[in-house]
Parts: C-alpha cells; structure tokens; sequence
C-alpha cells in the first residue's frame, strides 16, 4: 500500500458509519495512528502497524497524544450569506462582556476609513455578557463617534450610535415602516434601538454592497476561520434572501479551486407569492447532488413557503389552509425529481401540517430514501417523531436555545422547555439526528458551543432547562456533528467517519474533547484539520504551510 501521509502518537476516534440507519459501536481502545492515500482513510491501527506503511517521501505527523476526531460537519449555517461580509464584521462567540465588545469597536475604529460601518451582526446576545445587556447608543457614541456602528443581537434587537442612525435615515423616520420597530424616547426621537426583520434589513442595506472579489476573499476567511475550529463540511440552508446571484462569490472561489470546505447546498424560496415558480426555477435547471467532493446542490429548503415559516416560535403562528396546499405543491414536485427537502419549523403545530403534506405526497411518491428533513424541531410531539420515522425523514438540532432558552420558557412554558429538544426520544425513535448552529446571525458558528449545548443543555444565561433525561453523551452529540450531518447529503457511508475507505477529513484538537471538564468544550480549537489529506489549518506544534484547496480525487 502506498500511503501519502501518516499520523502517529494520538488518539484516534474513527466514528461510526450507518449501514441501513444502524449506528456500528466504536471501537474500543482506539487506535493511536492513521495512514492517507489519495485524499482517503487508508488504514487505522497502532503506532507500529501505522508506522510499517511509511515508504519514502511519506509525510509523517506526531501527533504528540492529541485527540483526533472525524472533520465536523455543520448541518445547518448560513455560510454563503455571511461570506460575502465576513472580514468586514466583528464576531462576538465567546466575548465576555460588554466592555470587551466595546473595546473591539474601538480598535475596529483605528483602522477604519471615514463614513465605513462597523458592524457585529448576529452570533451573539446579551445573555453571554456578564453585565446580562447589550451596548447602548452612548457607549457606542463614546468609542466611535465618527463611523457608523450597529450591532445586532440575533434577530432580537440592534443598537445603533448617532452615525449610524443618520445614515441609515432613522433619526428621521416619524413612522415604522412594516416589520419595523423603531425605539424612541418621550419626545419621540429614535434612542438607537431597533427592532424587526424590515429594521434590521433597512440597515444592512445602507451599508454599500461589496465587489465581486472582496466577497470572494471575504468567504475564504470566513472558511479559514470555521477550519480552526475543526470543520471541514458545512450544509447551508439558503434561507432569506438568497437568489442565485447570491451564490456568485461561492461559485467563483469553486473555479479557482480555492475552496477548502466541503458545501452542501440547499435552495430556497426568495419572494412571498412566488414560492412555486421559484424554486420550480432551481428543480427545472439543477439537478440535486449536481457537483464535485467539494461543493454540491443538495435539496430545496429551508425556505419552502413563508407562509410555513414559524421563525423562532415565539409569535402565535398558524400554516393557512392555502400555504399548506403549496407547500404540498412543492413538496410534490421536489419528490417527483427526487430531490431532498429540508424545511424550517419550530413548532408542533408547523411540524404536524408539513407532515400532513408530506403523508400525501409518500402515498403516491415514496419519501423514505429522500432525506427529508426538519429544521430545528424545537416543539416535536412524540407522535410527530413516530410519523417522521414512518417517512424516513430526519431532525437537524441546532443550539438556537444556548442564547434564548429563557425567552422561549416564557413563551412555552417550563414543561415545554424541559424537552425542547427531545433528543432521548428522537435517538430512541432511531430518527436520524444532524446538528448544527443556524449561526451566523441567529446563533455563533462555534461547533463546540452548539456541541455543549447538546451535551450539557445549559444556556449562557447559567440555567439549565432541558431535563436530564434529553440529555446526550459526549459520543452520541459528535455523532450527530459528523455521520448525523453527512446523513443529509448521502455521505454518511463516505464522511463523517475515519474508517478505511472515508474521505480523509479529520481534526487534531488541542484540547480533548472527551475528558476536559463540560464547561471547557465550548473553548475547544483545532491543532491540525485535513480536508481530503491536505492541510487547511494548523498552528502551535502542528503548524505547517498550508496546502491549499483540496484535489478532486480521482474516481474509486
């Protein structure tokens, strides 16, 4: 066997693949070495039997007893949107308090150009903040009084200083335009508070479009930034407004093969009323899994009708007799061409309706080997989990409830938020489970957060609300970031395990992530991370050049 590289002195956990929907057990003690051929798994074993494949001119890598895992793989986040903007953004997972934030508007400042916006958009609450609040006007006016800044807390609220509110016209503004919630004091005038999907896009969309190649250069530094981390492959829901010319930048990146992270892409809907045409548009001229190893279309979703999307769940919220009938619609032609769908719901009430579609369309076009699946699925009833099972659908969780557990108890209620999600009871249903972060806006794109989120259900706020029961192990949550997610795009017999034969996607982490204390796996980064046997991250002890987008392999 001619073997490309080998990895020796760690800690490998292979993962496990799914042969017909059973979860193979681990193997145990793991090995300590693995051995790459031609972008693939050639061999695991120990450090001797590693070491025997080596011929001359092998790479050979110690890994100094790190822990290696399977690539992550993020099963839901909105890559491609935030791309386009990335460099150009402050990015608060992690911050700790509003003074640090502060600080980091501050030092954006020194370098900005005159008029230039200084943005944090989404991926952080004030619930992650010891003061427990967000910036205020004042405070943004005291660190930069002359660019505008916004920062924008989820899809909760924004704050905005006084440059920002002149440039974006609100201080002027006598009326909320619709979804729009503008704050102001007792004699009417805007505080710099806002709120609303209509606030929020009036905003962004004063700020100036970007070329073609900033967005280019922006979401390859965004991909640097996700493989520190540990992730190689990512599944982007689409999502709002995300028209094909959105994808340019991507596409682009593609042709240049500079693109180092394995995308799977869902297509979505852009405008109300126009749901059908849409995305008959997507189904008519691409086919699903139309690509290379590295970036694929994969289904239709999450945006399937807005008249179906529940948002966060927090607002009474029913599916019409009408957008029903579409999204069968819809569903139906999606299945008619084989392709996956992947729809957004929150609610037990959404999910009950979309099942209902589904049903009737499985009566006529089976679904089970589809890969239907739901997003989120906060609320799911026992009953809607065996009806899923029926179809042969899946649930994707993501870590929404890290920063709005509280919010949402509120609303639903402490029994409701106990089980939200039921993760014992969907494993126990074998439905098959992806996770991920539904980052970059509505939460962070840390997979380690959303990871200890999974395992530990406590919020940033200190609580705990999920019961013990709907609790996972550390194994069964990194299943679900790794053949749970590869799952969605047919991969999981290919990705997401380190078997022989698996796509060489790995992690080398500096800290262990099986035996460092709970509240230190969100804190965890990657050493190394390989990406079909070539390097696209390393540092400290592991840092070695780069080597660049990964080659297509050859077939077999």
């Amino acid at each position: 066997m001619n073997v490309d590289a080998i990895y020796v002195n760690g800690a490998v956990w292979p993962g496990a693949v799914r042969p017909g929907g059973a979860v193979l057990a681990d193997e145990s003690p793991g090995p300590s070495a693995l051995a790459v051929a031609r972008g693939r798994i050639a061999a695991l074993g120990s450090d001797q039997e590693i070491s025997a494949l080596a011929a001359p001119g092998c790479k050979v890598v110690d890994l100094a007893s790190r822990r290696v895992i399977p690539g992550l793989i993020d099963g839901h986040i909105h890559a491609v949107r935030a791309g386009a903007s990335w460099d150009h953004e402050l990015h608060w997972t992690g911050m700790p308090g509003v003074a640090a934030a502060l600080d980091s508007i501050r030092d954006a400042a020194g370098s900005c150009k005159p008029g230039e916006w200084i943005r944090a958009v989404g991926g952080w609450h004030p619930s992650q903040f010891s003061e427990g609040r967000s910036p205020t006007r004042a405070e943004l006016d005291e660190v930069c009084p002359d660019n505008p800044v916004y920062v924008q807390a989820l899809y909760e609220h924004a704050v905005l200083n006084s440059a920002a509110l002149r440039a974006s016209g609100f201080d002027r503004r006598q009326a909320d335009p619709p979804g729009t919630v503008i704050e102001r004091d007792t004699a009417g005038r805007a505080t710099g508070r806002i709120s609303g999907l209509g606030a929020f896009s009036l905003c962004l969309g004063a700020i100036p479009r970007r070329t073609p190649d900033q967005e280019r250069a922006s979401t390859a530094a965004m991909m640097r930034e996700f493989h520190a981390t540990g992730l190689t492959g990512l599944v982007d829901p689409g999502g709002f407004g995300m028209p094909p010319a959105r994808y340019d930048a991507l596409f682009e990146l593609w042709r240049r093969r500079e693109l180092t992270m394995r995308l799977r892409l869902f297509l979505s809907a852009v405008d109300p009323g126009h749901e059908y045409e849409q995305l008959d548009g997507w189904l008519r001229h691409a086919q699903t899994r139309f690509g290379d190893d590295m970036l694929r279309f994969l289904g239709i979703g999450e945006v399937v009708h807005f008249g179906c999307h529940d948002f966060e769940g927090l607002e009474p919220f029913e599916i019409s007799a009408d957008a029903c009938a579409e999204f069968e619609r819809i569903s139906q032609e999606t299945a008619r061409r084989g392709w996956p769908m992947h729809v957004h719901a929150v609610l037990d009430t959404s999910i009950d309706r979309i099942l209902d579609c589904w049903e009737r369309v499985h009566a006529g076009i089976p679904l089970t080997d589809l890969r239907f699946s739901i997003a989120h699925a906060d609320r799911i009833s026992n009953r809607n989990i065996a009806r899923l099972r029926a179809l042969g659908a899946g649930v994707m969780l993501d870590d929404h409830l890290v920063f709005k557990a509280e919010a949402s108890q509120r609303v639903w209620g402490e029994d409701a938020i106990r089980r939200a999600p039921p993760v014992a009871d969907l494993l126990r249903a074998g439905i098959p489970v992806s996770a991920g972060t539904d980052a970059t806006r509505a939460s962070s794109y840390s997979p380690w957060l959303s990871l200890w989120w999974l395992v530990t259900g406590r919020s940033l706020d200190g609580a705990q609300r999920r019961a013990a029961e709907h609790l996972v192990t550390r194994e069964q949550a990194l299943h679900a970031y790794t053949t749970g997610s590869a799952w969605l795009s047919f991969e999981d017999d290919d990705r997401g395990h380190l078997h022989p034969g698996a796509r060489a996607d790995f992690a080398v982490l500096e800290q262990d992530y099986f035996t460092v204390p709970s509240e230190d796996i969100p804190s965890i980064s990657a050493a190394l991370t390989v990406v079909g046997g070539a390097t696209v991250h390393s540092s400290g002890a592991l840092a070695e050049p780069a080597a660049g987008a990964p080659q297509v392999p050859e077939a077999g």
